[in-house]
């Protein structure tokens, strides 16, 4: 029987559905017979103790540059969908953290992917402090002190916003480079939050491995390399992608995160490895599905909506 599935991203008409997750996921609940609706985050409401959206029901195909199609706007009690998929892409600010309060009145009930509890409580660069031996050196604050000592002791260093995304604000401080109270003065002013600065890994230049996680279990990896001149591996900034194997160590660090993954609802996860160390843990809006399925030829996206239909038994 299908399932009502109701999407929860950014604008469909603007997506790259040659790159884009929430696109062939939405391919395969399709190809399921399940009914498809799409709203916007600012289309959620909380009233009365009901969580409302207005929403379109949605069609896609792959056709480039018609590949969607919208009935007119309604609006529906989502607790009585069978799954929300919260797939709109950070910034991770006060707007994305309500919406997951809202959602979090109609969780288990209707189930929400990726449990907006958790995902609340994971931003990415913090959430991975909280596993052992896996990060590079790191350094968490706002004391222009503790960064200089930092900096004296590792010379080499990245510096980004704690909650950016998309690499928008990573910087590559290499030793000598004069530019670095200049940047905090930028970067106080900007953010309240503190920044995060970590021992620059030279690795990255061989590549920014995304490592895709169903259920805490790893399915597989794509390399994404920088291109030359830039610290950077993101895509949308120049990185190319590369076909890849999950190394031993690869393996390790998702035994050691894989179980507290899977206990906190966070169905689908994308986590970034340099060399031997994991940088970021990604559960609000993961993507790879596409990349990763052209080179193992696979459907990773078949493979989580097995995931999600096991979760409603």
């Amino acid at each position: 029987m299908g399932l009502g599935v109701a999407i929860q991203m950014d604008p469909i008409e603007a997506i790259d559905i040659n790159g884009d997750s929430s696109f062939v996921m939405a391919l395969e609940a399709k190809r399921r017979g399940h009914k498809l609706y799409h709203y916007q985050p600012k289309d959620l409401s909380f009233r009365d103790r009901k969580v409302l959206a207005r929403v379109r029901a949605l069609d896609v195909r792959r056709e480039l540059g018609n590949h969607y199609s919208l009935g007119e706007p309604e609006t529906v009690d989502l607790s009585e969908m069978d799954v929300v998929l919260m797939r709109q892409d950070p910034p991770f600010d006060m707007s994305y953290i309500t919406a997951t309060h809202i959602l979090e009145h109609i969780h288990p009930k209707t189930l929400v992917v990726n449990d907006p509890v958790h995902v609340r409580n994971a931003p990415e660069k913090l959430f991975v402090t909280h596993f052992e031996d896996v990060m590079p050196p790191t350094l968490i604050t706002n004391d222009r002190e503790q960064i200089l000592e930092f900096r004296a002791e590792h010379e080499d260093i990245i510096v980004k916003p704690l909650f950016g995304n998309g690499g928008a604000g990573v910087f590559h401080l290499k030793p000598g480079d004069e530019n670095l109270n200049s940047l905090l003065e930028l970067f106080t002013e900007m953010y309240r939050e503190p920044v995060i600065v970590q021992r620059y890994l030279p690795e990255v230049r061989q590549g920014d491995k995304r490592v895709i996680l169903i259920d805490g279990k790893a399915v597989g990896a794509i390399n994404r390399v920088p291109a030359a001149g830039e610290a950077r591996s993101n895509m949308h900034v120049g990185g190319r992608a590369e076909k890849a194997e999950l190394t031993a160590r690869d393996r390790e660090i998702c035994e050691i995160i894989g179980p507290t993954l899977a206990e906190k609802g966070l169905i689908f996860v994308g986590i970034d490895v340099i060399g031997r160390y994991l940088t970021e843990i990604n559960v609000t809006s993961p993507t790879g599905l596409q990349e990763l399925g052209r080179f193992d030829g696979r459907s990773i996206e078949a493979e989580l909506w097995d995931a999600i239909e096991s979760k409603l038994g």
